[in-house]
């Protein structure tokens, strides 16, 4: 399997943020089993990396790797829903 790698973008610790990072946290180590590498980039402190990759809103998921790349927005909590969307 190749390692999945996705960015998470937050803006501070908000409950929305930290609902997100505990799901996306939880889909990496319980349901991608290692297979995977989460980076998690707060907005609020690197606005430039948000704006870098045109991050309008957060939470925002991005599976960078493997090919094609692609955004969930919003609501994380449904991780079979984010797997489906990202194809993973």
């Amino acid at each position: 399997m190749n390692t999945i790698v996705l960015k998470l973008y937050v803006t501070g610790q908000t409950g929305r943020s930290e609902v997100a990072l505990a799901s996306m946290r939880e889909m990496c180590e319980r349901v991608l089993e290692g297979e995977s590498e989460l980076i998690v980039i707060d907005v609020l402190k690197e606005p430039h990396l948000a704006e870098k990759d045109g991050i309008l809103a957060t939470p925002t998921l991005v599976k960078v790797a493997p090919p094609p790349p692609c955004r969930v927005i919003g609501d994380l909590s449904a991780i079979p829903k984010v797997r489906a969307r990202l194809g993973i």
